[in-house]
C-alpha cells in the first residue's frame, strides 16, 4: 500500500523522495573519504615528526637526526673500546631512546595502515555503488584506489620494519653508522670490527664479548624479520584466497565488484610471494649473521 500525505499526493512515487536519499548517502559518503584522507595526511606526518619528539628526554643529546648520528658514533667507538660485552652508559642510553623511537614508529603506522584500509574499502564501495559513470570519473576512482591499496601495502612494510628495530634495537641503531667514513676514531673502529669479523668468519677464531654480542643481536634482528614477513605473508596469502573466493562467486555482469576484487587478490598475491622471499632471505642471515654483519661494515648493505 502505497502511503499519501493530507492532500492525497503519493510519497512514494515523489521525485523529491526519490532523490533525497541518495543524494544523502552520496554526500556523507563523500564527507567520510574526506575524513578519512585528511587522517592519512595527518597520520603521515606524525610518523615523520612525532617519534623523535614523543620518545627524546631533556638532555639525551638527541635533537635532530645529525646530533643523534654524533652521539651514537661517540657511544659506539666508547664501546668497542671498554672491551666487555656490556653496553656503556651512553651506548645503553642511546638504544633505550631507539627502542622507544620505534615503537612510536611502529603504533603510528599501525595507525596510518587501520585508516588506509578504511579508506579503501569506502572507495571501493563508493565506485561499485556509483551510478553511471564518465571515462574520466571511472580513471579517477581506479586510480584512488590503486593509490590506497598500494599506500597501505607500504604502511604494511613501515610496520614490520619498526617491529623489527623493536626487537633488535641494537643492531637498528648501529645502522644509523656512517661506516663508509675514512678518518677519525670512528674508522679505526670500523677497521678493527672489520679484521675480526673476517678473522673469526675465517679461521673461526675467538670473538670479543663485543662482537660476540653484536653478532648474536643481528642474527635476532634478521630472525625477527624472518618471523614477521612469513606471518605478515600468512595473513596476505588468507586474503588472497577470500578476495579471490569472491571474484569467483560475483556475476560477470557485476564488472566494477569483479575488477577491484581481481586487482585487490593480484597485488596481494604478489606482495605474499614478496614477502615469503623476504622470510626466507632473513632466516638464511639469521642461521649465520657473521658474513652478512661484515658486508654491512664494508660498505655493502
Amino acid at each position: 500500500m502505497i502511503a499519501h500525505h493530507a492532500g492525497g499526493i503519493p510519497l512514494h512515487n515523489s521525485p523529491l523522495h526519490n532523490t533525497a536519499g541518495p543524494s544523502r548517502s552520496t554526500q556523507s559518503s563523500g564527507r567520510k573519504i574526506a575524513t578519512l584522507i585528511a587522517l592519512v595526511a595527518g597520520f603521515s606526518a606524525a610518523f615523520v615528526l612525532a617519534p623523535g619528539m614523543l620518545t627524546s628526554r631533556p638532555g639525551d643529546g638527541y635533537a635532530g637526526e645529525g646530533e643523534f648520528v654524533e652521539t651514537v658514533r661517540a657511544a659506539f667507538v666508547e664501546y668497542w673500546s671498554s672491551g666487555v660485552q656490556a653496553f656503556s652508559p651512553s651506548l645503553e642510553s642511546a638504544v633505550d631512546y631507539w627502542l622507544r623511537y620505534h615503537v612510536a614508529k611502529a603504533v603510528i603506522a599501525v595507525i596510518l595502515l587501520t585508516v588506509l584500509l578504511a579508506l579503501g574499502r569506502m572507495v571501493k564501495a563508493s565506485f561499485v555503488n556509483a551510478g553511471s559513470l564518465t571515462v574520466v570519473k571511472k580513471l579517477a576512482f581506479v586510480s584512488a584506489g590503486g593509490l590506497v591499496t598500494l599506500l597501505a601495502l607500504f604502511s604494511s612494510v613501515l610496520v614490520m620494519a619498526n617491529v623489527q628495530g623493536v626487537v633488535a634495537p641494537f643492531s637498528s641503531l648501529i645502522s644509523m653508522l656512517p661506516v663508509a667514513q675514512t678518518d677519525g676514531a670512528l674508522s679505526e673502529t670500523v677497521g678493527q670490527v672489520r679484521q675480526q669479523l673476517a678473522q673469526s668468519t675465517a679461521t673461526g677464531n675467538q670473538q670479543s664479548p663485543a662482537l660476540e654480542l653484536m653478532i648474536s643481536d643481528f642474527a635476532r634482528y634478521h630472525l625477527a624479520m624472518a618471523v614477521i614477513a612469513l606471518i605478515a605473508a600468512a595473513i596476505s596469502l588468507a586474503v588472497t584466497v577470500v578476495v579471490s573466493a569472491r571474484f569467483a562467486r560475483t556475476a560477470r555482469s557485476d564488472r566494477r565488484t569483479r575488477f577491484m576484487s581481481g586487482s585487490i587478490g593480484l597485488l596481494t598475491a604478489l606482495f605474499t610471494l614478496g614477502l615469503i622471499v623476504v622470510g626466507v632471505a632473513n632466516m638464511g642471515t639469521a642461521a649465520d649473521p657473521a658474513p652478512a654483519l661484515a658486508a654491512f661494515f664494508d660498505g655493502g648493505l
